[in-house]
């Protein structure tokens, strides 16, 4: 099941060198795991529901697995000082839904735990 690693970035108006460094080295540390960009730094175009400070990030990865030995490795492990001495935010590894996922399904399921 797929993977995602999900980031709400607060970059600051200028960006430091330091943020560079990471943008450019951070491929290599995902290729190893199967990381991919679905989304990069986009601020949101329409804010819908709540509020949404900062910019997107989602990295999509082949399992949670992946996801988790990506953030743990010790290539990303060295680049996350450059990003977070200059932006605070937060990120966070979510499980993906198996294929043919059905909302209706897992309502179905809570309703009957709930009783």
């Amino acid at each position: 099941m797929t993977a995602y690693a999900i980031g709400n970035l607060h970059p600051k108006p200028v960006l430091d060198e330091e943020v560079f460094t990471y943008m450019e080295r951070i491929q290599a540390t995902l290729d190893p795991f199967g990381g991919h960009f679905l989304v990069h730094g986009a601020q949101a175009r329409e804010v819908r529901e709540g509020t949404w400070p900062g910019a997107v990030v989602i990295i999509g990865f082949p399992t949670y697995e992946d996801a988790r030995a990506w953030y743990d490795s010790a290539a990303y492990q060295a680049l996350i000082p450059l990003r977070t001495r200059h932006m605070a935010g937060d990120v966070l590894l979510v499980d993906g839904v198996p294929e043919h996922y059905e909302a209706a399904a897992t309502a179905a399921l809570l309703r009957t735990a709930a009783g």
